[in-house]
């Protein structure tokens, strides 16, 4: 057989961009048909180990990636929405839930891969139902996957004649360790354990790989897939990194207990293939699916050390912030009232602590340009609308009491401070976007322009630090400070924004430097006017 290394390449490459098409669009369709609360899922249903497994594994079957789900859960911890622990639950999860791919996948309709395609674009073309339009989705996601693995099968068929590609399954099936760097190493690059597991099950069904050969292949396929999850972490909190270690910790592990007992487990595999009539795509998925599972069963009544092992790998501080509201106990609602008013309050104060700390880390990334520091506030920022939400529902939930007269004031007041607060993480976070841009475009900002924005930045921040004594100690003088600082923040930003332009014509300044400059001041100047409508609910409470 004359091999046509072009025709060859094309088939298998083309064949894993339409697979990898294929997954993702069956999982955008799984996720929206979910209501695309899958973040929702799992900061919810993780109050446990066990629970967290569930959620791990639900969410990976609608998502179609233990990659995607790794990655959301990297992203919880990193904001402290979810504990360490939590998330090991989760990963541990993620990894049984990839294995639904593979038990797809064996059970070969390939065949039919374009007629399923064709309904799937009648559904998505012709309908205008979004329940029929999402459901198209998944429709053509799984005709798309199936065609994709057709090609790749086709186009690694020739593979047969090389002898090098025989004596290397030959290696692999007496090597073990060589079958699982070549796993993972493939995985690296493709980034897709499905994918990857795909390709292996179409070269045990092609008979090109024995089960001996074809096991470490797939251990090493889910350490490769690890890497997903270590990119989503660089650059982001230790809390992140960990949960990004823990999963290659537990997939190394795991890989490790099953070569030490891998003459046992083939030989369980092959019995099951022979006893239940499994064809050689269906005996790789419930390798897979047996693998996941009996090491998550395994490691599960050990995260504790797990977590600990992690700690001990990459020490340092934990999550810098905690999205949960910690102070909104519904209870007190029917209890007492003003007990939950006064909880609320609480909330409200560590709401805009959040707001003063992304303003800080906002003034940082400023001067450093360090992305440490914008990470930072984009966290805050997003933990700042995760309590906007929280406490506003149980503000509300509150209105329905019986308040008295001076409650029903506080309670309104505390309404319109949760609004200020937001808008001032929403301006920072504006702040911050004219930062990456002005990194982004390499715009130069004068070094006394620096200066006046160091300058402003400063008292913005101590306007929203009084505002916030102010509330909190219900001081007055606070307050009244809080007041006469916004003046002097209105007329500095008058003052700078003139003395901008005389620099822009004097042709110090570019245009976009103007701009970014321009920019930032009047997002200060928006959150003086925040700060002070705080300060002015606390001096009206007391008229």
């Amino acid at each position: 057989m004359e091999l046509n290394l072009q025709e060859m390449l094309f088939e298998f490459f083309g064949g894993l961009g339409i697979f990898l098409y294929g997954i993702k669009f069956m999982g955008d369709g799984l996720q929206k048909s979910a209501g695309d609360r899958l973040r929702d899922i799992l900061d919810r249903f993780t109050t446990n180990p066990l629970m967290g497994v569930l959620a791990g594994i639900f969410v990976t079957v609608l998502l179609q990636t233990s990659s995607g789900t790794t990655v959301i859960t990297v992203g919880l911890v990193s904001a402290g929405f979810m504990t360490l622990r939590q998330a090991i639950g989760v990963i541990m999860g993620a990894n049984i839930g990839t294995t639904v791919t593979a038990f797809i996948i064996g059970i070969d309709i390939g065949e039919y891969a374009l007629p399923i395609i064709a309904v799937g674009s009648i559904m998505l073309f012709f309908f205008k139902s979004k329940k029929v339009h999402n459901f198209g989705q998944i429709v053509f996601g799984f005709g798309a996957l199936f065609f994709g693995l057709e090609l790749m099968s086709g186009g690694m068929k020739p593979l047969r004649s090389l002898e090098a590609f025989h004596d290397l399954t030959v290696e692999m099936s007496s090597n073990p360790i060589l079958g699982v760097v070549i796993g993972t190493l493939f995985t690296v690059i493709v980034q897709s354990s499905s994918a990857t597991i795909g390709i292996l099950q179409s070269l045990h069904a092609e008979s090109m790989i024995n089960l001996d050969g074809a096991l470490p292949i797939l251990f090493g396929d889910n350490i490769g897939t690890t890497i997903t999850a270590v990119l989503a972490a660089i650059g982001t909190s230790v809390a992140a990194k960990r949960a990004a270690a823990t999963h290659v910790l537990f997939n190394l592990i795991g890989t490790t207990l099953f070569l030490i007992i891998l003459g046992p487990f083939t030989a369980l595999i092959e019995l099951l293939r022979d006893n239940l009539n499994l064809n050689p795509e269906m005996s790789i998925a419930f390798a897979h699916g047996i693998f996941n599972t009996t090491n998550t069963l395994i490691q599960l009544p050990f995260i504790a050390m797990l977590a600990l092992i992690v700690t001990k790998l990459i020490p340092g501080e934990d999550s810098i912030v905690d999205y949960k509201a910690q102070h909104l106990d519904p209870v007190f609602i029917e209890q007492s009232p003003s007990i939950a008013l006064g909880q609320a309050k609480e909330e409200v104060l560590r709401m805009g602590k959040f707001a003063l700390k992304g303003l800080e880390e906002t003034n940082e990334f400023l001067k450093t340009k360090n992305t440490k520091h914008s990470s930072n506030a984009y966290q805050l920022e997003e933990a700042i609308n995760n309590l906007d939400r929280k406490i506003t529902d149980y503000l509300v939930d509150l209105a329905t009491s019986s308040l008295s007269e001076h409650e029903s004031e506080e309670h309104s007041m505390l309404i319109d401070t949760v609004r200020d607060i937001e808008r001032i993480g929403d301006h920072f976070e504006n702040i911050v976007e004219l930062i990456e841009y002005q990194q982004a475009n390499k715009v130069k900002i004068t070094d006394t322009a620096m200066e006046d924005l160091e300058v402003m930045f400063n008292l913005t921040v101590s306007t929203v630090e009084e505002a916030l004594q102010a509330l909190d100690q219900k001081n007055l003088d606070a307050a009244r400070a809080v007041v006469t600082k916004e003046d002097e923040i209105d007329s500095m930003e008058r003052t700078l924004r003139k003395q901008h332009i005389l620099r822009m014509n004097e042709g110090q300044c570019t245009g976009q430097a103007g701009i970014v400059f321009v920019d930032i001041i009047s997002n200060l100047e928006r959150i003086g006017d925040h700060a002070v409508n705080i300060a002015e609910y606390v001096l009206g409470e007391h008229k």
